[in-house]
């Protein structure tokens, strides 16, 4: 029997160490299993969003029959994209861990930075384009270097560059032009150049679909590319998740704070070129209140307040909510003045759904 034993062991035949030890090497991939494909679709922060896209449309395709035809659809989706190309930079900051109080008062800035430079200085309104993008870059910049040097919190920072912005468009306009909106700037050199790049309409079919909606869903595309194939894309939601873990491994912590604000003034500076070179002129005391809209876009898209967590796609998905709503009444022939108790009621059940999305499918269930 030991002789056996023995022979079986030099023609290399699995003794019960060998066994044992084959069976632990294959116990590893025995346990390997892949999650569902539901369960991958739910733990995406947009799964919330998409369902509740998916509602609002079914909603307004049953209650307003003027909603189901391709022009209404063109509107809804230009009104999604005023909300949506400022999301996606607010939806970075806030996967970063911060928020951003004034972009809905900075994008009047921005228009107003651009028709007063072209009208009162350069002469050319490319040149108070050109301004504007510097001013607005400086904006987020500067509202980055006051969160990293105070060590505030960003809504009580911004908070305050958002008082004071809002002080400055009042003041400055009234100031430079003599009244509380900007000169008409049509016939100024550059204008019909710059109007074709920021707010021409493209003909698709029998209905044009504005400029708006095709940057927009470039910006969306971009943006997701960052986040998710990019190694920036992996510091904005280290940054937010844990800064201080962040930093221990290397990531550029107060680069990256300061980057994702001016991500906000970029994409304030393009909404505000679109509204101007859209209107040709900009009241000074519009904006206040869209910041909120631009934060609820992005919350609803799957944000947490908390950072670390959200997507591009589900701030897109956010505003065409907010889209379909904001035009779902107007054709439902509803009160418009429930409208923002709509988008209060949708901000609140989203981010109860989406939470509980998170926890079910985190918990396999």
């Amino acid at each position: 029997m030991a002789a056996t034993m023995d022979d079986d062991a030099l023609r290399g035949a699995p003794t019960l160490d060998n066994k044992a030890t084959g069976a632990a090497q294959k116990q590893p991939k025995q346990r390997i299993s892949r999650d569902p494909l539901w369960k991958k679709i739910l733990k995406r922060p947009e799964a919330g969003a998409l369902g509740g896209a998916i509602l609002v449309f079914v909603l307004f395709c049953i209650v307003a029959p003027p909603f189901r035809t391709m022009p209404a659809f063109s509107t809804v989706l230009y009104q999604a994209a005023i909300l949506g190309i400022p999301a996606v930079g607010v939806s970075l900051l806030m996967i970063g861990g911060e928020f951003d109080l004034t972009a809905g008062v900075a994008v009047i800035s921005s228009s107003l930075a651009a028709s007063m430079f072209a009208t009162q200085i350069g002469g050319n309104i490319w040149l108070g384009v050109a301004f504007a993008l510097a001013f607005s870059l400086a904006l987020g910049a500067l509202n980055g270097w006051l969160l990293i040097k105070t060590k505030l919190h960003s809504f009580l920072v911004t908070l305050s560059t958002f008082l004071m912005l809002q002080g400055l468009n009042i003041a400055l306009t009234k100031l430079i032009t003599g009244g509380v909106a900007t000169g008409d700037i049509s016939s100024m050199p550059g204008f019909a150049s710059a109007h074709a790049v920021f707010a021409s309409d493209i003909v698709i079919g029998d209905f044009d679909i504005s400029v708006a909606i095709i940057y927009w869903i470039v910006l969306v595309l971009i943006a997701t590319w960052l986040l998710l194939r990019t190694r920036v894309g992996n510091w904005i939601f280290a940054v937010g998740g844990d800064p201080d873990a962040a930093r221990a491994v290397g990531v550029p912590v107060r680069g990256m704070k300061i980057a994702l604000f001016m991500g906000v003034g970029f994409c304030v500076w393009f909404l505000a070129m679109h509204m101007l070179f859209a209107y040709n002129t900009v009241q000074s005391g519009a904006g206040v209140g869209n910041e909120l809209l631009y934060i609820a876009a992005s919350v609803v898209g799957g944000c947490l307040l908390t950072g670390g967590y959200g997507s591009a796609v589900g701030s897109a998905l956010g505003a065409f909510i907010f889209g379909m709503t904001t035009e779902g009444v107007i054709y439902a022939g509803w009160d418009s003045d429930w409208f923002m108790f709509f988008v209060g009621a949708m901000l609140l059940m989203a981010t109860v759904v989406n939470t509980w999305i998170r926890t079910r499918a985190s918990q396999g269930k």
